[in-house]
């Protein structure tokens, strides 16, 4: 059976996943009201969703570690991609890579992915607020190469470290992908959509597209939320749907945390972000660090050499 039906919704953490879940689900509801954001798995499923761990075991799925973890994973994302006849989104927040030799992200059952990627300053302070944690802290987190997330059965997302997180999506050869930057995506909300629905080769219908950024605006969703909760919110976080800006960063961070930050992300800022990576070059006196091409090898060395059959086509 061919399950090559997985179109990934991938991104690091706390950059727009949820959001652009959302904006798609609105654009394909057939109703006239928005999704109900605690129904959303519905439309997007996730690679970490219990119940598909719970079949793969054969009972209440709960590890004592990441290898309980990798032994189970293989059959809970064959599940997934079975559970549908057709291609279907599901959400991730792992890199593509190995870990005990075993491919995270599988090529067998992959369509395509969508990646969505926000820049690191503003990363730092979403991802602190929602582990509830101090900006220092969630920074050493966005540069720890063996980061994982874990849930209170032990259902793992591989994290990795920031920089590692964009090339590991964005660099294997074969991979129908579409990249889409969270500043891009907050500046022309319906730009960026046209552009994700031609990749995904949808018909794109004017009064369907405004409908759904009308209805996934952040203050539909903060209403939402306000009013029944929100099941993917962290028990000690306030609220899950902040005010959604990018650039928050300019009024939070210390200059000390942007010297930080852009110097342990030197190189994946010059490539993906240059008008960030200038706006800071005064913020931090550095030794050089190793060209984007000497550390993106490095990079592939750690993943296990890692590429995809070659499926054509992406962005």
């Amino acid at each position: 059976m061919d399950l090559q039906r997985i179109i990934w919704l991938a991104s690091y953490p706390k950059s727009g996943n949820t959001w652009l879940r959302l904006l798609l689900a609105n654009y394909f509801q057939p109703g006239d009201a928005p999704v109900d954001i605690n129904q959303i798995h519905r439309f997007a499923t996730s690679d970490t969703r219990q119940d598909f761990f719970d079949r793969a075991a054969g009972r209440r799925f709960i590890a004592q570690d990441v290898e309980d973890w990798l032994a189970v994973r293989p059959r809970a994302l064959r599940l997934i991609a079975a559970s549908k006849p057709g291609h279907q989104f599901v959400k991730t927040h792992c890199r593509i890579g190995r870990m005990n030799g075993q491919i995270t992200i599988p090529p067998a059952l992959t369509a395509g992915a969508v990646y969505i990627h926000r820049n690191p300053f503003d990363v730092a302070v979403s991802y602190a607020r929602h582990q509830v944690i101090g900006i220092n802290e969630a920074i050493v987190l966005m540069a720890d190469r063996k980061a994982l997330n874990a849930s209170e059965s032990g259902i793992f997302d591989t994290i990795g470290r920031w920089d590692d997180h964009i090339e590991s999506w964005l660099r294997p050869e074969g991979l129908w992908r579409h990249a889409i930057r969270y500043e891009d995506m907050t500046a022309d909300t319906e730009q960026a959509m046209r552009l994700l629905l031609t990749f995904l080769k949808v018909p794109v219908e004017d009064g369907k597209l405004r409908r759904a950024i009308r209805w996934s605006s952040f203050d539909s969703l903060k209403r939402q939320e306000q009013e029944k909760g929100f099941i993917e919110r962290p028990p000690k976080m306030k609220r899950f749907f902040a005010s959604g800006r990018a650039g928050e960063w300019r009024e939070t961070l210390t200059p000390a945390q942007i010297s930080r930050i852009r110097t342990e992300f030197a190189v994946a800022l010059e490539e993906f972000y240059p008008e960030l990576h200038a706006e800071t070059a005064k913020s931090v006196v550095r030794k050089r660090a190793g060209s984007a091409s000497d550390r993106t090898a490095e990079r592939h060395e750690r993943a296990g050499g890692y590429r995809y059959a070659d499926r054509g086509g992406g962005t």
